[in-house]
């Protein structure tokens, strides 16, 4: 790897790089630096670091210098600065920005350039952010693994043997390596949230509508299945809680466009939450919690009864059951894209949604009738409404992110028995996405070498309280960047 000098600026010793995106924008504000040396520091990390983990697929320096140099033009000029005004932010290659191949990590797609912005890269674009790079993922965004045949593997930045999870891999070991302080992903499955356990990042799942997920469309439209509609969101890591919070706020956008989208930008609380409930799920008897999973929980649920939350196990059945009923509606309408994935797809993503297909077998059949899946959407709707009741304005949960450790690099590739493992590790993943509450993964430090960390699940837009929470366990928990002599070896 090529050697850099650390930009640094008159502040302190830290380098740039590893500022927060509070520091950054106010930094630019009060021009202790300038934008222009913000995106010279993190394209010399990305330089430094990104030829071992192929984290970002399309850096385009020239793009980011003048990014750069316009938010110095307009902090020159005076007035109010942008939330983030020169703060580099990743985008996903699944999510469409204008000028840049929306591939979804497939071949047949490199030359698919967008000609507008989604709704949540435009309004990043409004806050200011510096878009600097496309994170990786896997072909369709379909695996807890990111690799394909486009752009490659992306690598963890802990242990190349370990995924850096999926599908917004790529952007969680951005964001861990310290390419940018903040990262647009999306989460169907446990996509921004699983990735940022595996790499030591922080991953926020807003709540279901919150950020408009409208696309620009033109040749790539296709009529999205109910399923995307009602459990697909996009949203924001960081390396600190404060990033996901300016990130969120920044990708807030009230949208009709969208079909759960909203008329109004709603309150969403400030920090400084009162003490509350927390609720502790470890278990919902589909898989044994690992125990370095069952030790960030004990850590977890400690420091925030130091702080005055009031926390006590309980047992939450409906958790396990919406899991189960992930399986059902999401893979029964990934069965009708099976001849675009055939088409275009790698072996990986292939291999990993037979197997998976395998596992779903076990709990609704090899092939689950329509009347299944009709009153599987309507078990949907039960739960939602017992969840709210049950979390009221006043409670959270405190749940594993997966009952594993993050899993050994494509474990999803080794047969259908060690798939089925996967999907059962995977519940707290999994049970969000149906029910559209806001969750959040947050890192409590390190075991054997290895991220750890926990899930926060809120009521429907009470992402302040889980961000909250999420606050007080980053202050005890003991966090380091992946050294740069240990990054894997691409």
């Amino acid at each position: 790897m090529t050697e850099t000098t650390e930009t640094t600026d008159s502040t302190g010793d830290t380098p740039l790089w590893d500022r927060s995106a509070a520091e950054l924008a106010a930094g630019i504000r009060d021009r202790v630096f300038s934008a222009t040396e913000v995106a010279q520091a993190f394209l010399e990390r990305i330089d430094a670091t990104n030829p071992a983990l192929n984290a970002l697929v399309d850096v385009r320096p020239e793009e980011a210098l003048a990014q750069a140099a316009e938010a110095d033009r307009k902090t020159a000029a005076g007035g109010e600065p942008a939330p983030l005004q020169g703060v580099p932010v990743s985008t996903k290659i699944n999510t469409s920005q204008l000028g840049y191949a929306s591939s979804h990590g497939v071949p047949a797609w490199a030359g698919a350039v967008a000609a507008g912005d989604a709704a949540c890269i435009a309004a990043l674009r409004r806050s200011g952010a510096n878009l600097m790079g496309r994170s990786n993922s896997p072909a369709f965004a379909v695996r807890w693994f990111t690799g394909n045949d486009l752009h490659g593997r992306t690598l963890n930045p802990w242990d190349a043997g370990h995924t850096p999870g999926g599908s917004s891999g790529g952007a969680a070991a951005a964001v861990a390596a310290g390419m940018v302080p903040i990262a647009q992903g999306n989460d169907i499955g446990g996509s921004i949230r699983f990735p940022a356990y595996c790499c030591g990042a922080v991953g926020l799942r807003p709540t279901m509508g919150l950020v408009s997920g409208w696309e620009p469309g033109g040749d790539m439209e296709f009529d999205s299945p109910l399923s995307f509609q009602t459990m697909a969101v996009h949203g924001p890591l960081g390396w600190t809680v404060d990033d996901v919070r300016r990130g969120l706020d920044a990708m807030v956008t009230p949208d009709l466009r969208d079909p759960v989208g909203l008329p109004a930008r709603p309150p969403l609380g400030a920090p400084g939450a009162r003490p509350m409930k927390v609720a502790v799920v470890r278990d919902v008897g589909i898989a044994k919690p690992h125990p370095a999973v069952e030790a960030a929980m004990d850590h977890a649920a400690a420091w925030l009864g130091e702080a005055g939350y009031e926390v006590e196990e309980v047992e939450l059945p409906l958790l396990g059951e919406a899991a189960r009923l992930w399986s059902l509606l999401l893979y029964e309408e990934l069965r009708t894209m099976m001849p675009e994935i055939e088409r275009f797809g790698d072996d990986t993503v292939r291999i990993s949604l037979a197997s998976s297909f395998a596992a779903a077998a076990e709990t609704w059949g090899e092939q689950p009738t329509l009347d299944a899946y009709i009153k599987g959407y309507a078990r949907r709707g039960t739960l939602i409404t017992r969840l709210q009741q049950y979390l009221g304005d006043e409670r959270i949960l405190l749940t594993p992110v997966s009952a594993e450790p993050p899993f050994e690099q494509d474990a999803d590739l080794a047969g259908d028995a060690r798939v089925r493992e996967l999907l059962a590790a995977q519940w707290p993943m999994q049970a969000v996405p149906v029910l559209g509450f806001p969750a959040m993964s947050v890192p409590t430090g390190l075991a054997d070498g290895l991220p750890s960390g926990v899930q926060l699940i809120g009521g429907r837009f009470r992402e302040h309280l889980i961000l909250e929470a999420a606050t007080v366990i980053e202050s005890r928990a003991q966090r380091t960047r992946p050294p740069l002599d240990r990054l894997p070896t691409a």
